[in-house]
């Protein structure tokens, strides 16, 4: 990898433990930034990974995982690594930008932890975890799982909370990771991008954030990664921001994830004093939190079947995680659910307006992988696993992914999933970043799918012979957008093109919230252009089942039913203009074999026909708003 000029002096500067701040990568970045030249417009979507994680993340380090920063950015580009487990591992098709997401809770301290001479080790626990950990994956990842638990129920000991020195090894951690994001960090070509996760959970309640910098080395080096430890609200990390950007005129925005495991308490109607959500609070949170994870290796979060039993598609990925939280210390149920999943949100942020005039949960959405192997794969055909106790193997289809607690879920009910695709003017840190603050992306379960949406008033059938996606930022607005003023109903422009090296598509619907003029939230989806319209016509108001026709016994699809693209103009046919509303796209490809089938031709296994070996992969676009104000 060529090193910039700029970059040498950051690594020298690493290498005698000096303070970053003296070096001038960021200012250099945006100097390179500047260079690109951005379209008038976005013109292509940008595909990545906001949500992986290596070495340096305490778990990942614990499951087994030796890959550190330099070998995730390496294959996210397109190089070819070997895994943990001595795998050879390699995308089809490079990634557009990553953001490395390691837990700021014990950045790269089990790594120290693990290496650090035995002797130094007195406290008992500890003395215990660091045996575990050499005596190989499975002890070492029961060792992980009580560490995570006993985070969880804030009793580690305090020589792991803040060890001697822990300051100043967590200052060189840093900076050696931010040295290298830096490093392939290459405007207009390949976008690494600073982060890290802020893992906030009450009582096992996954409240997860990852947090995006805007900026280069210059900014974020002087920011140690926020620790997540005594707390169990968002507003700790709301104020690192605040400072991070008054300090150094940078910005940055948080994502949270795994809403499905947060037991409903990611979405709240309240605010932390358990009060009605007030404007203020409502504002805070929606300029710090601009998009949401839908999708990723843990589950889909879009909706379930409590909330939606009139949408067929409910609850994709659900099996296995509807039943608890993050680390199944407390059970599910169903009155849990609505604050906890992103469909419930965006209706819960129009019932917030309504009586603030300010939305909490106006959320772009992407998707990410949450991957602990240090390799960002949505693939199904090259599915590495959460951990690298999951990379492939005979077995990880129908191991326990417990890590030694009590845990009912096994290695099928993890997805390959997902990626963020972003509608940006360059590939560069600050056109990317500025595409997720203003919601123009999207997320999908793994295919590459191109969508694009626009609303306005005045479309016809006819837009989509022209121009249309000029007319649709000249006449209307992109998906993450509010509506501008209009009259009669809104009219959406939908393209949808396949995945090149993918399946076909199926369907394409839009999903619709809105409060009725009883206050009462309320949802309905709406098929709006499928393939085979003129064979396949509606039957009780469903659309027929689009046909199947994967081999399972090759791991196999033949792309002979579905279409390569679908596109319209579709009209509300029910719109109120007094009722504040949201519309998503919502786009299902035909049926595909998921990993576990590829698995079960690779290793000739034999599984449970309960285990699904059939999936219909989906991409969910930002929505659109509008608001009768």
């Amino acid at each position: 990898m060529r090193m910039r000029k700029g970059h040498a002096l950051i690594a020298l500067l690493l290498a005698s433990s000096a303070l970053v701040s003296g070096c001038n990568g960021g200012k250099e970045d945006a100097a390179e930034a500047a260079k690109v030249a951005e379209a008038a417009y976005p013109q292509r979507v940008y595909w990545g990974d906001t949500h992986l994680h290596t070495a340096n993340s305490p778990d990942a380090f614990g499951f087994g995982n030796r890959l550190g920063p330099e070998e995730a950015l390496r294959f996210a580009r397109g190089d070819e690594v070997i895994s943990t487990t001595g795998i050879k591992a390699k995308l089809a098709r490079p990634l557009d930008f990553l953001v490395i997401a390691d837990h700021s809770d014990g950045f790269a301290t089990i790594k120290d932890l693990y290496n650090a001479p035995r002797s130094f080790i007195t406290h008992p626990t500890m003395l215990r975890w660091y045996d575990m950990m050499h005596a190989g994956p499975e002890q070492s990842q029961k060792a992980v799982g009580e560490i995570i638990d006993a985070k969880a129920k804030n009793t580690l000991p305090p020589e792991l909370l803040n060890p001697e020195g822990a300051a100043e090894r967590l200052r060189k951690n840093w900076y050696t990771h931010v040295a290298t994001v830096e490093r392939y960090n290459e405007p207009g070509k390949f976008t690494a991008f600073h982060g890290f996760e802020y893992t906030l959970m009450n009582r096992g309640n996954n409240l997860h954030r990852n947090v995006i910098f805007r900026d280069g080395a210059n900014e974020v080096a002087g920011f140690m990664p926020l620790a997540s430890f005594d707390t169990i609200i968002p507003d700790g990390l709301w104020d690192f921001m605040d400072a991070y950007e008054r300090q150094t005129g940078g910005k940055a925005l948080a994502i949270p994830h795994n809403s499905n495991l947060s037991n409903g308490e990611m979405f709240q109607l309240t605010d932390p004093s358990g009060g009605p959500m007030s404007a203020d609070y409502a504002r805070r949170r929606a300029a710090r939190e601009p998009l949401v994870e839908i999708t990723q290796i843990k589950g889909d979060s879009e909706s379930h079947p409590f909330m939606s039993p009139n949408d067929e598609f409910a609850g994709y990925g659900d099996a296995g995680w509807e039943l608890g939280n993050l680390d199944f210390s407390e059970k599910t149920t169903p009155q849990m659910q609505a604050g906890s999943y992103v469909r419930e949100a965006l209706k819960r942020g129009l019932l917030v307006e309504q009586r603030t005039g300010v939305n909490p949960y106006k959320y772009g959405v992407i998707g990410s992988t949450d991957s602990h192997t240090s390799l960002a794969t949505a693939d199904d055909d090259n599915y590495f696993g959460k951990h690298s106790g999951s990379e492939p193997s005979p077995t990880r289809s129908t191991k326990s992914q417990g890590l030694g607690r009590v845990d009912e879920r096994v290695g099928w009910n993890y997805l390959a999933s997902g990626y963020a695709a972003v509608w940006a003017t360059a590939n560069t840190r600050e056109a990317i970043f500025d595409a997720m603050m203003r919601k123009e992306v999207y997320g999908t379960t793994g295919p590459r799918m191109v969508l694009r949406v626009f609303g306005g008033w005045d479309f016809t059938a006819d837009d989509l012979k022209g121009d249309w996606v000029k007319a649709g930022y000249e006449r209307g607005v992109p998906m993450g957008s509010d509506l501008k003023p209009g009259s009669g109903a809104p009219r959406l422009v939908i393209s949808a093109l396949k995945d090149p090296q993918g399946a076909n598509l199926d369907r394409v619907q839009v999903v619709k919230g809105w409060v009725d003029g009883n206050g009462v939230a309320q949802e309905k989806v709406f098929d709006v252009v499928w393939s085979d319209m003129d064979k396949r016509a509606m039957v009780g108001g469903k659309v027929p089942a689009v046909g199947d026709t994967v081999d399972v016994a090759t791991a196999s699809y033949a792309n002979t039913i579905g279409a390569p693209s679908l596109a319209t103009v579709w009209t509300d046919p029910e719109f109120d203009p007094k009722l504040r509303a949201f519309y998503y796209v919502r786009v299902l490809e035909i049926p595909t074999p998921t990993w576990v089938a590829f698995d079960m031709v690779r290793f000739k296994l034999k599984l449970d026909p309960a285990i699904p070996l059939k999936q219909q992969e989906r991409g969910y676009t930002s929505p659109i708003w509008y608001n009768p104000a």
